[in-house]
């Protein structure tokens, strides 16, 4: 029995020995290698191994210790760029002689009345029906009525007293009855500088879409051209953008411009444009005003407003209306409108490239009793020109 039991521990212990060592070797099995962790992207790239393609290295220059900026825990650094450059102030074009450069511009539209009038003068006959084509010619060219009648009277006169006629004769005294009825002998200079004070003060006024604006700054262009110190009132206040285009054209050649609410009251933005003017000792302010109907007595009431506000500070020197040339006889009835209105002392003629009814000079004139002063002969920044009759007429009949 002893034995029995003897052999039973015996075998339990053995047993229990051998589930030792299998449960040791278990545990001393290596365990599987754990997933390969997301790559860093921040930490450089590893080393290429044999076989493996590598990028071309990039040649950079190595930086010694001094080059190199460590951080020292101050403020970054901010690299300003440097300022914009402001546009440069232009130099318009000397207006001396500027309607001479233009000629051929102006002849291009205009010639047509000057070979007309020569071909039917050069006729060996000069009957009653080549008189009347004549007096037709011009009166198509808008010359005017009266103005045709009187030139035809004298060109009668001088050719029935010429006898024979050569080309060079009749070019020669079609030129002289021409400029005669032009008007050489009117005042057409710009009244920008009085003698008592400074500055001198000059309206711009006209209908919708004769080019007011524009016309203001080209004239801003031709007083810097000789010499001036202009201020620009934009006293159009109605017209979006009329007061940026006005500063435009005055920041183009260092031109002040004073402007005012658009909507707000035209006559409180020219006072103030002749008040600036004082102060800055300008030579010259130009006010631009709002464009209008003729026919609408309101608004022609205001601008006769503007005009008595301006001049509560100083007389207006001028006031110059600006009529579009391609309108022909119309433009007369705008021009006799404004002309009650305020006092037009002189005219701007715009687009007279652009019609061959150049007689509208001498209408205008004779319909106002004020001279022709500036003409507009293209788009072109100074393309405005101080009207000289002998060049106009030269340009009417050709060389």
């Amino acid at each position: 029995m002893d034995i029995v039991i003897l052999a039973v521990v015996i075998a339990v212990v053995v047993l229990g020995a051998l589930g030792g060592l299998i449960v040791g070797s278990r545990r001393k099995k290596q365990l599987p290698p754990p997933p390969p962790a997301a790559p860093d992207i921040t930490a450089p790239p590893a080393e290429p191994h044999v076989g493996d393609e590598a990028e071309t290295p990039r040649e950079e220059p190595r930086r010694t210790i001094e080059e190199v900026d460590l951080p020292d825990g101050s403020a970054p650094v901010v690299v300003e760029e440097p300022p914009a450059e402001a546009p440069g102030i232009e130099i318009p074009e000397p207006t001396a002689g500027r309607l001479v450069r233009l000629r051929t511009r102006l002849s291009r539209s205009q010639n047509a009345l000057g070979k007309g009038l020569l071909t039917l003068l050069s006729r060996e006959h000069l009957d009653e029906d080549t008189w009347e084509e004549i007096e037709d010619t011009l009166l198509t060219a808008d010359v005017g009525v009266q103005p045709t009648q009187e030139l035809v009277e004298r060109l009668r006169e001088r050719v029935k007293v010429l006898g024979t006629r050569t080309p060079e004769e009749l070019r020669t005294l079609l030129r002289e009855e021409l400029v005669t009825l032009v008007g050489r002998d009117l005042d057409r200079a710009v009244k920008t500088e009085p003698e008592d004070r400074k500055p001198g003060i000059v309206m711009v006024v006209g209908v919708n879409g004769t080019g007011k604006t524009t016309t203001t700054g080209k004239l801003a262009r031709v007083l810097v051209a000789d010499g001036q110190s202009v201020v620009l009132g934009a006293a159009d206040t109605f017209r979006a953008a009329a007061a940026d285009q006005l500063q435009t054209w005055g920041e183009r050649v260092g031109a002040h411009t004073v402007r005012g609410p658009e909507g707000g009251d035209p006559a409180s933005v020219a006072f103030d444009a002749v008040k600036e003017g004082k102060e800055m000792g300008a030579n010259v302010v130009l006010i631009d005003t709002a464009g209008r109907l003729h026919t609408k007595t309101g608004l022609m009431d205001e601008l006769g407003k503007v005009k008595r506000v301006v001049e509560k500070q100083a007389p207006v020197d001028e006031v110059l209306l600006v009529l579009d040339a391609t309108t022909g006889q119309n433009g007369l009835v705008q021009a006799r409108v404004f002309s009650e209105v305020v006092d037009i002392t002189g005219i701007v003629l715009t687009k007279l490239d652009g019609t061959a009814k150049g007689g509208i000079v001498v209408a205008v004139q004779r319909e106002l009793g004020v001279p022709v002063k500036l003409v507009g002969l293209g788009e072109g920044a100074d393309d405005l020109a101080p009207f000289e009759p002998e060049a106009f007429v030269d340009a009417l009949i050709g060389e």
